[in-house]
């Protein structure tokens, strides 16, 4: 018992109570149906793509105060304020109506996905022993993953076409992760620096570090690719493929799973080596999206939609832990939100292109995917140059 209590005392007890609060906030019960969540609402598909870069862009201008704001205040009081907000989100979202209601949650949103933004991350990496983080990140992500598919099996079984039950189980998920928020140990003690110094010493040091840069927008392409075709595309690929409303659950269950394989990244980076890795990672996101533009049968729906969602799942836990090992500040939660911005910066242009193509034509939507996936590699693979995976056990 005191061997326990030694690992989930002081910061050693963040790792799993994040873990715990991943998959909580995974599951998303009305995730199958998102989209058309939102339509049976009286939201069009132009008009969701128009809300998340209007939600993208409050992510801008919150980013950066929020960060400045978590180094003064502490990482373990950010972590819970989201929290908080972000249960009040699901609320909202749960009885909202028209474009006004989805608007308002998303905005909410924004607002607590700005605090969340590298501050998760640096609990995270400050808290896990040296050289492992990569696992954990992966980990963490995997988590968040299975609360999704725990959420997906619990709709395809027993909620249906109940949209708003969809809504109000969410709504209770994200409440149980609030909760386990206040439970979370500081990492490191609040800054006394002044905002506007912290903030001039952080873009000074993004500007003069190019790897850095180009690994963010690199991996914001390929970030912003896979939301928008894995989360708002994906079902009218599968309606344009003729799939009935079973099978799309079914797949959406299958692409889930995929995303737990995130949890072997470390394992997939020793195996190819870094640069090899994210070369295979980022060409077969792009190659997806190519097979989604070009081919309307089930099985290569099925199969684009798998193969885009893999590559991210695989990818991502390996650029947070480059970000991670290129940042030389103390400042680390601002630092990363200084990135956030660059990449939400990325995600308000592609979502306006990427809704007004799949308004005009859905291939030409996943063409310009393997575009940004295109651009995303030449731009990360001139990151990882000279950059060394963390050694694994």
């Amino acid at each position: 018992m005191r061997a326990f209590g030694r690992v989930l005392g002081g910061s050693g007890r963040n790792i799993p109570l994040l873990y715990a609060i991943a998959f909580l906030q995974g599951m998303v019960f009305y995730g199958p149906v998102a989209t058309l969540y939102r339509q049976a609402a009286g939201v069009t598909v132009f008009e969701i793509t128009l809300i998340e870069s209007l939600s993208l862009a409050l992510c801008i201008l919150c980013e950066l105060p929020w960060g400045l704001l978590a180094e003064r205040i502490g990482y373990k009081n950010t972590l819970i304020v989201c929290n908080l907000l972000y249960f009040v989100s699901k609320i909202v979202f749960w009885r909202a109506q028209g474009f006004g209601g989805f608007l308002a949650e998303r905005l909410l949103l924004s607002v607590v996905m700005a605090g969340l933004s590298g501050c998760d991350v640096s609990v995270l990496y400050l808290s896990c022993p040296a050289g492992e983080s990569q696992r954990v990140f992966g980990r963490y992500d995997a988590l968040g993953t299975a609360g999704l598919l725990a959420a997906a099996l619990v709709y395809a079984r027993f909620v249906g076409q109940n949209y708003r039950l969809a809504g109000l189980l969410t709504v209770v998920s994200y409440g149980l992760a609030a909760l386990l928020s206040l439970g979370l140990a500081e990492v490191r003690a609040p800054t006394q620096k002044r905002p506007l110094a912290s903030l001039k010493s952080l873009v000074r040091g993004f500007l003069g570090n190019r790897r850095l840069a180009a690994l963010v927008l690199g991996a914001a392409l390929l970030a912003q690719s896979h939301q928008t075709i894995t989360v708002f595309l994906n079902q009218l690929q599968y309606r344009r493929a003729g799939l009935s409303d079973a099978a799309i659950g079914y797949l959406y269950i299958l692409v889930t799973v995929a995303g737990l394989l995130g949890a072997a990244s470390h394992r997939f980076t020793r195996l190819l080596g870094q640069r090899r890795a994210a070369a295979v990672l980022l060409t077969a996101a792009m190659a997806a999206c190519l097979a989604l533009a070009f081919f309307d049968r089930p099985l290569a729906s099925a199969a684009g939609i798998l193969t885009l969602r893999l590559a991210y799942s695989l990818f991502w836990p390996l650029q947070n832990t480059w970000q991670n090992q290129l940042l030389h500040t103390q400042d680390r939660a601002a630092a990363l939100s200084l990135n956030a911005v660059l990449m939400d910066g990325v995600g308000v242009a592609a979502n306006l292109a990427f809704g007004r193509l799949a308004g005009w034509r859905l291939p030409a939507a996943m063409l310009l995917g393997a575009a940004l996936c295109a651009a995303g590699l030449v731009l990360v693979l001139c990151a990882a140059g000279g950059l060394k995976a963390e050694p694994l056990e």
